[in-house]
């Protein structure tokens, strides 16, 4: 992270869901702000402002305020996105927009400790102008007006990175709609394989499609979820009865296709944060990752994804899937 704020030349735009870090990671990224602005570097920052609504999936944020006060202090632009009733949940950083070469990274991963060593998560860089202008814009959108439910409306088309490899941002709540059935589409199509990496799996579209999937046979289909988030969102649904389809859907996918689950520590103040938080579906040859879990909540957050149209990197991301959910008690069961 401190290596990819090292290359920026004349701007930085992050923005944050999470920023809470302790020891030698805290002085790492600090050093890498303070050398940034030091050489001219306009560096903004973005964060989910604290809140003392219950939100049990994902659980609030708790911002650092001391570091916030710090990056402050050297130069640092700083501008809170209040986190009612919907999330700031992005967690990119936009390197010198406008500027080639210009990069972002973008993925699944806050900015604390338990992050870094207890969480499983996935990071992604991408060099290109084209990529970068629209993460800025989505960035410039929310950091001129801080208000979640506006923001997203940046609508990207395909492009094609220096390899070949072609990619596509969506960006939350203003795409909503538009990824998620971009998503159901992938799944309802695939030939071959599915995985599926996510905390939880609540949006309807996704867990309608994939429900009536597992019941056709001869497409290899896998994944891995946080049991415990999930578990929570089980109980909130048996409380509703219009969600009842939505139990039924979820158990007859983990019931037809082994799904590793993590078992992680329970969401309280002060507790380990050792989620299985990486995002991450692989449909065929298209990949889906970024800050997005599959969820309905997270249709209503500030959120981006990256699509990837790649063989070698699907192939790169379904093993990896598959080394998370062997971990968690799955492994793909053999083709019918």
């Amino acid at each position: 992270m401190a290596s990819f704020l090292d290359g920026a030349a004349k701007t930085l735009d992050i923005a944050l869901y999470d920023l809470r870090l302790e020891a030698a990671p805290s002085n790492t990224l600090f050093a890498a702000f303070d050398a940034a602005v030091k050489r001219g570097v306009v560096v903004r920052l973005l964060f989910n402002q604290d809140h003392a609504q219950a939100i049990p999936v994902p659980p609030p944020p708790e911002i650092d305020w001391a570091f916030i006060d710090r990056l402050r202090a050297l130069g640092v632009q700083i501008k809170p996105v209040s986190g009612v009733p919907d999330l700031m949940h992005h967690k990119y950083v936009v390197r010198d927009a406008g500027t080639p070469p210009a990069s972002v990274l973008t993925g699944s991963t806050n900015w604390t400790n338990d992050s870094w060593t207890r969480e499983e998560n996935v990071i992604v860089t991408l060099a290109s102008a084209e990529i970068a202008s629209d993460y800025r814009a989505d960035f410039e959108e929310l950091w001129q007006k801080p208000v979640v439910a506006t923001s997203g409306r940046i609508s990207a088309g395909w492009l094609t990175l220096p390899d070949g490899t072609e990619v596509r941002p969506y960006f939350c709540p203003g795409r909503a709609d538009k990824l998620v059935h971009a998503m159901a589409r992938s799944i309802s199509t695939a030939q071959k394989r599915i995985r599926i990496c996510s905390p939880v799996i609540t949006s309807g579209p996704i867990l309608g499609t994939l429900a009536e999937v597992v019941e056709h046979p001869g497409i290899d289909i896998a994944g891995v979820y946080d049991a415990t988030q999930m578990d929570e969102v089980l109980r909130q649904w048996s409380s509703q009865g219009t969600t009842s389809w939505k139990i039924a859907a979820f158990h007859s996918i983990v019931a037809a296709v082994r799904f590793g689950s993590k078992r992680s520590t329970p969401y309280a103040k002060g507790t380990v944060h050792d989620f299985m938080h990486a995002k991450i579906l692989v449909a065929d040859d298209y990949v889906y990752t970024g800050s997005f879990n599959l969820s309905h909540s997270g249709e209503m957050n500030a959120e981006n994804v990256i699509q990837i149209h790649s063989a070698a990197v699907a192939e790169m991301c379904a093993a990896y899937i598959d080394r998370v959910a062997a971990r968690y008690g799955g492994a793909p069961l053999p083709v019918a």
